[in-house]
């Protein structure tokens, strides 16, 4: 009788091959989960197999990274004006610098320390280059990622070092905010710096309901107040020859030294004047000032990849002082920062109340436009930009105020009224008329009731320029701009 025995070609290895395959797949998943364990929870790796004091102050560290990641959560569920605090103040930003720096150094220590715990001689020849390049690419993305998050701090803190290093803070009047906002192109062919724009945003310091007052650069005699140093050589009114209220800066910074008048904190005479005329002009108390230079706008803009802008009439780029060398065609487009500059100042083919609504069109896109994640993602090319844009007496430590207040002003409308004609004739305002109009735009703005003498309703209703349906003048009177514009 014969036995049918069936064997196989194959019979399972259970020799010293399989059991050393077996153990080079055990030593990868050490190595490797040592490796994520250091990613995941720093310093856990050196718990479970190495130093455990290292280990521990890391994993110490880590947690208390956690804790600040979760109050920070809390601050911006809470209190989003304390989180902006956090991210302006120099003396928390210094030193969260050198700690991302440490960390980054630290994190990648741990990381490598991570790779010899796993033992890489041990490692079959074919696995130590994908756990080496594993471990290398980690310490090159963690370590990377917390030096470019070093340097962003850097440049945060030069922003506020450059451009916000004023140290004096003002509390709101009347619950609002009014801040003086000038735009110049101090070129060289220019004899001093006579502002292009001239506008006052007064903002509502709950709700930052705003409204944007302009105030026409060719605005004659103008008044000072009672404790102006201007008031000396012009008791009356900035009556000389050319005298507007863009020229009210050059002459008081020509004439300073012989009034013996100097530069209190960030501003200068001229500035201090046109802050006292403008002061005398609206009814208005004036908290900040905010100077814009043209050049740093375009770059502003261009660092945020533009602004869209419903385009109200042909504009015309160049032709102050230099040929025209192109047009802005109406309708709905992206403007270049070139193009948003020529917009907002150019007066070649119209005039300089059309150019102050197409200016207010503008901020209020911009505004619109702005948010915290673009902010974020162009931090670099805004800080850039703001060193040559922007001269204010703003100090870094009210930043975080203003910075609340733009995020609610985001949600609400805006308001603007504009002292020209028909409602003021620049060449002889009615003093007295601008500021009951401003009140009672900020009264409206704030949901006050109002008079009933028509003068604001009369204000808003400025009559189109002929046929044309799209007329930007519209937006110097108005109690929506987006609406407007």
């Amino acid at each position: 009788m014969h036995e049918n025995t069936r064997t196989s070609p194959h019979p399972p290895s259970t020799g010293p091959s399989a059991a050393h395959a077996a153990s080079e797949r055990i030593q990868l998943r050490r190595a490797l989960t040592l490796t994520l364990m250091t990613l995941v929870m720093p310093g856990s790796a050196q718990i479970v197999t190495g130093n455990k004091r290292i280990g521990r102050i890391a994993l110490r560290i880590w947690l208390g990274c956690l804790a600040v990641g979760a109050l920070m959560l809390v601050l911006a569920l809470t209190s989003r004006s304390g989180l902006f605090m956090l991210f302006t103040d120099g003396r928390i930003l210094t030193p969260v610098r050198y700690a991302l720096i440490g960390g980054a150094v630290f994190w990648m220590v741990l990381i490598v320390d991570a790779w010899r715990l796993g033992q890489p001689l041990r490692l079959a020849r074919r696995h130590r280059f994908w756990v080496a390049g594993l471990n290398g690419a980690l310490c090159f993305v963690t370590a990377g990622a917390m030096f470019f998050a070093a340097h962003l701090v850097d440049v945060q803190t030069g922003v506020l070092d450059t451009v916000f290093a004023a140290s004096t803070t003002s509390k709101p009047v009347d619950g609002r905010y009014n801040v003086l906002l000038m735009g110049t192109d101090s070129g060289k062919d220019r004899s001093g710096m006579r502002p292009d724009s001239i506008n006052v945003a007064s903002i509502d310091a709950e709700t930052g309901r705003t409204v944007i007052v302009g105030l026409p650069r060719n605005l004659e005699d103008v008044p000072f107040p009672s404790d102006s140093f201007m008031k000396k050589e012009f008791p009356s009114t900035f009556d000389c020859d050319g005298c507007y209220l863009n020229a009210v800066n050059t002459w008081a910074n020509d004439n300073a030294a012989q009034m013996g008048v100097k530069k209190v904190g960030h501003r200068t005479p001229g500035i201090q004047a046109t802050i006292d005329a403008v002061e005398a002009i609206t009814g208005l108390d004036l908290n900040y000032y905010a100077l814009v230079n043209m050049a740093g706008f375009s770059d502003l803009i261009d660092a945020v990849g533009g602004v869209s802008v419903d385009v109200q009439e042909r504009t015309a780029i160049g032709g102050i002082g230099s040929p025209i060398r192109g047009y802005i065609e109406p309708g709905r487009q992206k403007l270049t920062g070139d193009q948003a500059l020529w917009y907002s100042r150019s007066r070649v083919l119209n005039n300089d109340f059309s150019r102050m609504g197409r200016q207010k069109c503008v901020m209020t896109a911009m505004l619109r436009e702005l948010s915290p994640k673009k902010v974020l993602l162009n931090v670099e090319k805004i800080a850039d930009s703001s060193k040559t844009l922007l001269d204010t007496d703003i100090p870094a430590r009210d930043l975080n105020v203003f910075m609340d207040l733009a995020l609610k002003a985001k949600a609400q409308p805006i308001s603007s009224v504009s002292l020209v004609p028909p409602v003021i004739f620049t060449g002889n305002p009615d003093y007295d008329k601008v500021r009951s109009l401003i009140t009672k735009a900020i009264d409206k703005a704030e949901g006050k009731k109002q008079a009933k003498d028509g003068i604001l309703a009369a204000s808003l209703s400025v009559p189109s320029s002929a046929g044309d349906a799209k007329d930007p003048t519209k937006a110097n009177q108005s109690d929506d701009l987006d609406s407007s514009c």
